[in-house]
């Protein structure tokens, strides 16, 4: 990472509360406070690294306003509202330098068809394909084999990195990310047994995808049987999702990696979803729900529950269960010793 960041410069993008201690290094480079050097920045994102903050050689620390430590000599502390957060905008402004936007055009190896609208400001880059009536909106960035289907619309300042494909008739939102291999609109899993047979389900409806969204790598968002399967505006989906047809998913919400979600699936707004997770079919999560870590999801879950385990059950009695369950051997034996010494009573008795 080849960056350069004065003391003032990074005060400009974190905009502290409050700054304690000065610096003569530039800041070259972002770690964490265990291996972080002079030259470097790190932060206090997680209080359990909080012990760290006074041995680091950080040379810019970005602390929450409950630390009262004193910097170190040729040191800052810079306390912020969110240091993640501040990180995180200090991380954009590196990801601008370390991958700007290329200039606008259509790289001469792009195939464009006639009937296609590309964007004067949009960038079509090397072997991508727009189909026919396909649209690409203002600043909208297609890196690399990049396909876009016939009738399909790119919005407004969209990222569409290597290998996406975006299928027929398919909708992006504006500034919608999409990461090296995400598939949008393939064909929905639907088969009819007929005759001894799978018979193929037509799956002719569409997907859209709302401002805002990011999704990972290779996930997929397959196209509705009829209708729609909607991405809402603000989703971030991780890496190697399957979002099935006709699945609405409400804004803002969270669906983490390998998390298969099967076909008429309704996440309302605000819903987390954690990795590996499995929903059944046709069922409602509520808004503001989340479903822990490898769940398999069979039944409706109510708004703002959180769910864990398979099948699902209400986060706490869930945990309870857990911790019984570590407790079972000894329970057996326990069991096993009343019954023999029941059985001796008997027999003395019979004696």
């Amino acid at each position: 990472m080849q960056v350069s960041f004065t003391q003032a410069d990074i005060a400009a993008i974190a905009a502290p509360i409050r700054t304690v201690g000065a610096t003569t290094e530039v800041i070259r480079g972002i770690a964490s406070l265990g291996s972080a050097k002079a030259g470097d920045i790190s932060f206090l994102g997680n209080p359990k690294y909080r012990p760290a903050v006074a041995s680091t050689h950080a040379s810019i620390v970005l602390l929450p306003p409950d630390y009262a430590g004193k910097p170190g000599p040729n040191q800052v502390h810079m306390v912020v509202d969110n240091p993640s957060v501040a990180l995180a905008r200090l991380c954009s402004r590196v990801e601008q330098t370390l991958w700007p936007r290329p200039a606008p055009g259509i790289h001469p190896t792009a195939v464009v068809a006639p009937g296609a609208s590309v964007a004067a400001s949009a960038t079509v880059g090397p072997l991508c394909v727009v189909e026919p009536g396909a649209r690409i909106g203002e600043g909208a960035h297609l890196q690399s084999q990049v396909f876009v289907g016939r009738g399909s619309a790119v919005g407004r300042d969209c990222w569409l990195m290597p290998g996406v494909v975006i299928c027929a008739e398919c909708t992006l939102g504006d500034r919608v990310r999409l990461h090296p291999g995400v598939v949008v609109g393939s064909d929905g899993f639907g088969y009819e047994f007929v005759s001894g047979r799978h018979e193929k389900v037509p799956q002719v409806g569409t997907v859209v995808v709302g401002d805002d969204v990011e999704i990972g790598s290779n996930s997929t968002i397959d196209r509705s049987r009829f209708e729609r399967t909607v991405v809402g505006e603000g989703t971030k989906i991780d890496n190697l999702v399957q979002v099935g047809h006709n699945v609405v998913i409400g804004r803002h919400c969270l669906i983490c990696a390998q998390t298969g979600i099967a076909g008429s699936v309704t996440l309302q707004d605000y819903v987390v979803v954690a990795g590996q997770v499995g929903i059944v079919g046709h069922l409602t999560v509520g808004t503001g729900a989340m479903i822990a870590a490898q769940s398999g999801v069979k039944d409706d879950i109510p708004p703002k529950t959180s769910v864990w385990g398979t099948p699902s059950l209400p986060l706490l009695l869930a945990q309870k269960i857990s911790i019984l369950k570590n407790r079972l051997p000894e329970l057996f034996k326990r069991v096993e010793a009343l019954e023999e010494k029941a059985g001796g009573k008997r027999k003395a008795r019979k004696g």
